[in-house]
């Protein structure tokens, strides 16, 4: 079977999630290539994993200062670069299209009557049983035709539906919390302006902020520490912090709860998925949220204890071989597998 995998690019979770199924297909010899939309080429970084990828455009998102700018958005939309691009997309050598919430692939999928799975966080929203703050109908309904599948599989932090399974985290949860380190603090807010953050950052001088944003350079402002974008160096980070402060993204709030790290999340103001995400996380117990960057949110935060470890699963190899051999039909079991995995831990979302 040979497999292409259609990965939005916007934001740096669908990647983060692509590089864990990247080299699960390669250790099980699965040969796949790698499609990439939603920002420009040189934006990506640490992408050796997937090879000699494509990319273009896509579709996006343009923020400013926290939020949605739906004026630049609509400036950026080039729906005829898009259908282009769909159209001209050749896919007579693939079995399979497997999708993470990328249109291009999906689209052209579609047209060439080749099979296409999608796996997204995004796709959880398609059954009602999954919370979603800011949308209803509509939104499910955009949600469906933005990356069309034969089959949706959701990503999410409970077993909501039988089509939803967990994220993969491909690190070992620590077995108690020796490791972090009281005073320090993992920033990640790319979508806030970076002079406001170091600003927030500031006013709590006996904290350490190692602070990631698309704008920095690695660079020490006395307690608040920059750094440009790099997962290994983010990783390391993660792992023996006491606490993140970040933009409420899918991948790094599992991340954290894997790692048994609190988390303090400001979604980006008009983006329903990461409002449901900050409120179904401070449903669960698992997060704070504030809605605008707060000193007051967090101080807080900062007096909070550790959080407790979530076991996610860090091999997706049960999910690869549910695709290679076709058993599509059949995705009680998967579910049923992958959750088995995580445990009886319970939370509970309202």
């Amino acid at each position: 079977m040979k497999i292409l995998y259609g990965v939005q690019g916007t934001g740096n979770g669908h990647t983060t999630r692509a590089r864990i199924m990247a080299t699960c297909f390669a250790e099980l010899g699965v040969e796949v290539d790698y499609f990439f939309s939603g920002r420009a080429r040189d934006k990506y970084f640490d992408m050796g994993v997937f090879g000699n990828y494509q990319s273009r455009n896509g579709l996006s998102f343009a923020s400013q200062s926290g939020q949605i700018d739906k004026w630049e958005t609509l400036k950026q939309l080039k729906l005829s670069n898009l259908f282009k691009d769909i159209r001209q997309l050749n896919l007579s050598k693939y079995d399979l299209v497997f999708n993470d919430f990328e249109p291009i692939t999906a689209w052209a999928a579609k047209l060439a009557k080749v099979p296409v799975i999608a796996m997204s966080h995004q796709a959880s929203f398609l059954f009602p049983e999954v919370p979603l703050e800011g949308g209803g109908f509509f939104t499910r309904r955009l949600l469906k035709q933005f990356a069309p599948a034969d089959i949706h599989l959701g990503v999410h932090w409970q077993p909501f539906a039988k089509n939803i399974i967990p994220p993969f985290i491909p690190y070992e949860a620590p077995d108690t919390q020796c490791q972090s380190i009281a005073n320090k603090i993992l920033v990640y807010l790319p979508f806030e302006e970076l002079s406001k953050v170091i600003d927030l950052l500031r006013d709590f001088p006996d904290k350490e902020f190692y602070c990631y944003h698309p704008d920095a350079q690695d660079q020490s402002l006395s307690n608040v520490h920059l750094r440009a974008p790099s997962r290994t160096s983010f990783i390391k980070d993660l792992a023996n912090t006491s606490g993140i402060v970040a933009n409420a993204g899918f991948e790094l709030s599992s991340e954290a709860m894997k790692f048994g790290k609190k988390l303090l999340l400001k979604p980006l103001s008009g983006q329903f998925e990461q409002l449901t995400n900050a409120i179904t996380l401070e449903n669960m117990g698992r997060a704070k949220v504030m809605h605008y960057l707060s000193s007051n949110a967090l101080e807080e935060f900062l007096e909070l204890p550790m959080a407790g470890v979530v076991h996610f699963p860090a091999d997706p190899a049960p999910l690869v071989h549910w695709l290679i051999n076709r058993q599509w039909h059949d995705i009680e079991s998967l579910h049923n597998q992958l959750w088995w995995s995580v445990g009886h831990t319970s939370f509970n979302a309202a």
